[in-house]
């Protein structure tokens, strides 16, 4: 199994990409099934995957802020997995927030607030995933950290409110993409174009200093900064009041295991998958902050589901991206 293609892959991160292709399909099927303009929706997916965060984590690359090790598939020097499950969890958590009573200027961050919980459980095993393949060493995904940069385990403190820019981003252009959509009276050229549009447009925004401000406050602090951590903090705390105070349990559709299944199955197993890696890699350290976020992650989901389940009868049929 170490020899795929005569190129040498370690076994853990054959598995993780396996893992993360057969859930994108999954999600991708379920999508195509309970959308109501599934092509918008997985045009979508496309832009987000192939034009946004494959470039942005490209770019990241060329700056020398990480580097990654080979991976099963490549979308030049990143793993096509990355991108995969940037998107999937970028897919569930609009579903989800598609069945919230929510107001939708709110919405971008609890996305973002998903991503981030996401990420705090992958990053910092997937560092210490280092193997020696045919002489060279490397990670499956190694930072290139600067002398005294603040970081949580060897990852800039910085790279998980960069998680949360993603996915707010994303949000925020794809909402309102999906508002000119509906607007166009679902014009089949507006659901083609808006897709690629509004992910350019997120494209752009992510590499804007208006990121910088929202990692480490500059150009007021520099990268590497103690000011990461107030950033860091303001990215967990926001979103969560934003729950408490605009959200509170409110639902406009039932949620079940059957109709609702991919959300369900895209956050527990990534963070199972997250917790099994940790376990066997014997990366005792990192096993609280890993266990931490699952917990916090499903409890956030368990929190939802059971808000959904009172929801008896909804208002009208759900339709995802509608």
């Amino acid at each position: 199994m170490q020899y795929l293609f005569n190129t040498p892959i370690p076994v853990p991160w054959f598995l993780a990409d396996i893992l993360t292709l057969l859930v994108t399909v999954f999600v991708m099927i379920f999508v195509v099934k309970r959308s109501k303009h599934p092509v918008a929706i997985l045009l979508e997916s496309l832009a987000f995957a192939f034009l946004y965060a494959s470039v942005y984590e490209n770019f990241a690359v060329v700056q020398k802020m990480y580097v990654y090790g080979h991976a099963l598939l490549m979308v030049g020097d990143v793993p096509l997995s990355v991108p995969l499950l940037e998107v999937d969890v970028l897919v569930t958590v609009l579903w989800l927030l598609e069945k919230m009573e929510i107001p939708t200027w709110c919405k971008p961050f609890i996305a973002g607030l998903f991503g981030m919980l996401q990420d705090f459980s992958l990053d910092p095993y997937t560092t210490r995933q280092v193997f020696t393949v045919n002489g060279l060493t490397s990670g499956r995904w190694s930072w290139l950290l600067p002398q005294g940069a603040v970081n949580i385990y060897g990852v800039p403190v910085y790279n998980f409110p960069g998680w949360m820019l993603i996915m707010f981003y994303a949000t925020i252009f794809i909402l309102i993409g999906r508002w000119w959509y509906r607007r166009s009276g679902y014009k089949a050229v507006v659901g083609i174009v808006y897709p690629f549009l509004m992910i350019f447009l997120a494209l752009l925004t992510m590499v804007s200093p208006l990121s910088q401000f929202l990692l480490w406050l500059g150009p007021f602090f520099s990268k590497g900064s103690n000011a990461e951590w107030v950033m860091l903090g303001f990215h967990l705390l926001f979103p969560t009041i934003l729950l408490g105070v605009f959200w509170r349990g409110r639902m406009k559709y039932p949620i079940s295991l059957k109709t609702d299944l991919p959300v369900f199955a895209v956050i527990v197993l990534f963070h199972l998958s997250d917790i099994l890696f940790t376990i066997a890699g014997g990366y005792n350290k990192i096993l609280w902050l890993v266990l931490l976020a699952s917990v916090v992650h499903w409890a956030w989901l368990g929190w939802i589901y059971m808000a959904g389940r009172k929801v008896k009868m909804p208002k009208e049929e759900f339709l995802y991206g509608s």
